[in-house]
């Protein structure tokens, strides 16, 4: 497991603990271990306690939020776990890039909404970055190219603290999907990066989400112009840069 320290500028007097991320990439890791990881993690934190994002994949699983139903068509053999995030039914599963989000939001004064919105925000601008014009969908959290969903998001807040986050089908077989209302919907569609011909494997696209994510993360008042995005990308690379020469 590698880690990397992101230190975002404070922004006023909402983040009076600073704004440092730690990113954790975690690799293949079985979602009951990351559960129960993520779970730990938010009963154990303190005032001082620095956020993290993981970066990880899963084996194959189907999970299913608070009060969403457990429908699974035929026998595909795949797991099925019920766990506390918001959101119905979806598929995890190799070639799918998850983001976990460990977040103090009391200590930002973020509502969980604004989360929302910020990792929506993440994805569509990743996806721009690479000429793919990505929207929002009202009422149904996620982020879709044309009628197809590319990335689901799924949160749990307690204590003021975030858990669980947001999962982008890179190379991942989609078959499974047929089995379940993805997200609750009835024939939603799914798709992949890779149906969009851009490059990159989990790791690399994982990595360029948690760059857009804590570019947002740097700027929590206000949507950011392109030029203040880019600003922001910018430090969020050289933040890192410096990070990885510290660590050589």
């Amino acid at each position: 497991m590698t880690a990397a320290l992101l230190s975002s500028p404070d922004v006023g007097s909402r983040s009076p603990a600073g704004a440092n991320l730690v990113i954790r990439e975690r690799g293949m890791m079985d979602y009951l271990s990351a559960y129960a990881e993520m779970r730990a993690f938010t009963a154990s934190r303190h005032a001082r306690t620095p956020d993290e994002i993981w970066l990880l994949q899963h084996p194959p699983i189907y999970t299913v939020g608070l009060g969403g139903r457990a429908l699974v068509r035929g026998e595909p053999g795949i797991p099925v776990e019920r766990v506390d995030r918001g959101g119905q039914i979806t598929y995890h599963g190799p070639g799918q890039a998850v983001m976990y989000v460990l977040l103090d939001l009391d200590r930002r004064g973020m509502k969980v909404r604004s989360l929302v919105q910020m990792l929506e925000e993440s994805v569509i601008r990743l996806l721009a970055a690479h000429e793919v014009r990505a929207h929002r969908k009202p009422g149904a959290p996620g982020v879709y190219v044309a009628d197809a969903k590319i990335a689901a998001l799924g949160l749990r807040v307690r204590k003021g603290a975030s858990y669980h986050g947001v999962a982008l089908n890179v190379d991942m077989d989609l078959t499974p999907f047929e089995a379940i209302d993805p997200c609750g919907y009835p024939g939603l569609q799914v798709i992949r990066t890779t149906d969009l011909d851009i490059d990159g494997d989990c790791t690399a696209l994982g990595g360029e989400l948690a760059r857009c994510f804590c570019a947002l993360w740097a700027e929590p008042e206000r949507p950011a112009a392109p030029a203040t995005f880019q600003d922001a990308l910018a430090r969020a690379d050289a933040a890192l840069a410096v990070r990885a020469m510290e660590s050589s």
